[in-house]
């Protein structure tokens, strides 16, 4: 049985380059699952003849199957072996995908986009298992590496998904992406070192525990206040961006609205020079910082001219800002309680993906009622709220 001490090693500790990139490509694929359909609900809003409201309950679902799969699922990774786990997720994950490939009706596409959420969540035991392998003096660069992959596949899911549907159909898309989960399975089945059991407790213990850790840490607490109000402004601009470009003035299409993926990869490249300074100069800083690049960039959109390339601009700043809060939110739980990591960076992506199926199922209402200055205006309240949480006195 291959063990942790006989993973392939490189001058930079007990993980391999070659290792780090499958974990980060691996990571990458499982979340684009999440964010496929978003720039396709248009197109699917009408070929099910449904209502932009009935049409917003597939990422609202997606997003709470993943906060589901994260407080329920993610745990065992502490008490198992962790590699047994993300091949069996990636496999279910594919099944998932290939369900909605094939839905006949709106009901159905739900019923997988439940199930996409929940297996997703393999993006997460990839997180931690990087953590868990890399040498302590390099666990922000290492965690960053990986989610780098992690937050450029949320990126550039759109891009990908906008383009095959507006050219062969939505259902090519999630052939597409069963496929490349299946191929995904494979690797990670061949390539990960099994991991051992860092706790004996038992699986209803292991979920009791996630409150223990919340009631025991302040720092987590703050840290998944802080990144669920950041991802609420973020799935509310994501969840709705196809749908407002679809109207005047813009009247663009799945494909442009994928393409502003791209505006929003590039602040993925800030996620491993967040995690060096994180590493360097502490975390806190990162924080702030990134909440009030989050801020500034949505009242931007709120008040400044609705033309393309404020848009795109702002994308790029709160994409960054975003991504640079998570890495350093994650430097700061992982070194609260080594045994537990699975465990906590289940409560913190629990909070953010809870923040995202609210920012979805909000966002959407506010942009039928409001307009898109008034959607704006709401993420930029809660990344203020979310800047507060940063400044307010108390223990990191």
């Amino acid at each position: 049985m291959t063990t942790l001490s006989n993973t392939v090693a490189d001058d930079q500790g007990g993980l391999s380059s070659s290792l780090i990139m499958l974990l980060a490509g691996g990571a990458g694929l499982a979340v684009a699952s999440l964010y496929y359909a978003q720039p396709m609900l248009g197109i699917l809003a009408h070929d099910f003849h449904a209502t932009p409201s009935a049409i917003g309950l597939v990422p609202t679902l997606t997003q709470l199957g993943y906060a589901a799969g994260i407080l329920l699922l993610a745990p065992l990774g502490d008490r198992y072996d962790r590699r047994s786990i993300i091949v069996g997720k990636a496999l279910a994950l594919a099944f998932a995908l290939a369900l909605a490939a094939l839905a006949p009706g709106l009901g159905v596409l739900c019923i997988a986009s439940v199930a996409i959420g929940l297996a997703a969540t393999l993006a997460q035991d990839l997180v931690p298992a990087a953590a868990a392998l890399a040498p302590e003096a390099r666990r922000g660069k290492t965690v960053g590496t990986v989610m780098t992959g992690l937050l450029t596949g949320i990126l550039l899911s759109r891009v990908i998904s906008g383009t095959l549907a507006q050219s062969f159909g939505w259902r090519i898309t999630f052939v597409a992406a069963a496929a490349s989960i299946a191929v995904l399975a494979l690797l990670l089945a061949r390539r990960l070192p099994r991991f051992a059991a860092t706790t004996s407790l038992s699986y209803t213990a292991l979920l009791g525990s996630l409150l223990t850790l919340w009631r025991r840490y302040p720092a987590l607490r703050r840290a998944a206040w802080a990144q669920g109000l950041l991802s609420a402004a973020f799935s509310a601009f994501w969840s709705t961006l196809a749908v407002m470009l679809q109207h005047a003035p813009y009247h663009l299409g799945a494909a442009a609205a994928g393409a502003f993926g791209l505006a929003g990869a590039a602040g993925a490249l800030a996620a491993p020079l967040a995690g060096h300074v994180a590493d360097r100069r502490g975390s806190e800083g990162v924080v702030r910082a990134g909440a009030a690049l989050v801020l500034v960039s949505f009242l931007a959109m709120a008040f400044g001219p609705h033309g393309l390339w404020l848009i795109a601009a702002a994308t790029v700043l709160f994409d960054l800002g975003i991504q640079a809060s998570l890495i350093a939110h994650q430097s700061q739980i992982y070194g609260l309680e080594p045994a537990a990591r699975s465990r906590l960076n289940a409560v913190l992506v629990g909070a953010m993906f809870v923040g995202m199926a609210a920012g979805a199922a909000i966002g959407s209402q506010v942009l039928d009622h409001g307009g898109w200055s008034a959607l704006c205006l709401s993420a930029a309240l809660a990344a203020l709220a979310a800047l507060g949480v940063r400044l307010w006195p108390g223990k990191n």
